[in-house]
């Protein structure tokens, strides 16, 4: 079963603030040209997309994926190849998103920094991640955790020749939603 690609709700999020097209390329740093294709559905935006325009809007990435989705959440295919499930979309109540990631065999993904604030929690369930903040790699085992501020350029990468699954927890300020 091919994973569904996610519907996003750019559009409505760009009415309700009450932005052009090019008031949301400038504050996003997504193209104009870009947006509009998202917004027609003629064109699926990566998963760094989706981070620029959470960033740029300041709301959790979770606010631009369909909130009509099947329960559980249908797996997300992104053209990087990362496997990414919504395990939890965004929570006012509890400021925070969570979701399953996987990357595969000598796969590395570098994370743009998030809004100030922004924390991120890792849990590996399976394999062993690497991940890189503001120093050299840290190598996170199967069964370990932590945490981390995610306001920061960040990298994950698996070296190993097994794929590698983990928990990402997304902690919002409060100020968000």
């Amino acid at each position: 079963m091919e994973p569904e690609t996610p519907k996003i709700n750019l559009k409505a999020i760009r009415s309700e603030t009450g932005l052009s097209l090019a008031q949301a390329a400038e504050r996003t740093g997504v193209s104009k040209a870009m947006l509009g294709q998202i917004e027609r559905g003629e064109s699926s935006p990566t998963l760094i997309t989706l981070w620029k325009l959470a960033k740029g809007f300041h709301l959790p990435l979770t606010a631009f994926l369909d909130s009509t989705a099947s329960k559980p959440p249908a797996p997300v295919s992104f053209p990087e190849s990362i496997g990414f499930r919504t395990l939890f979309p965004y929570d006012p109540a509890l400021g925070s998103e969570s979701f399953l990631i996987t990357l595969n065999p000598g796969q590395t993904h570098v994370s743009h920094p998030h809004d100030a604030g922004v924390v991120e929690d890792i849990f590996v369930t399976e394999g062993t991640l690497e991940l890189q903040t503001d120093g050299p790699w840290t190598r996170i085992p199967a069964g370990e955790a932590i945490r981390f501020k995610a306001d920061q350029p960040h990298s994950y990468r698996n070296l190993t020749d097994a794929p590698t699954r983990f928990h990402n927890t997304m902690h919002y300020p409060r100020s968000l939603g």
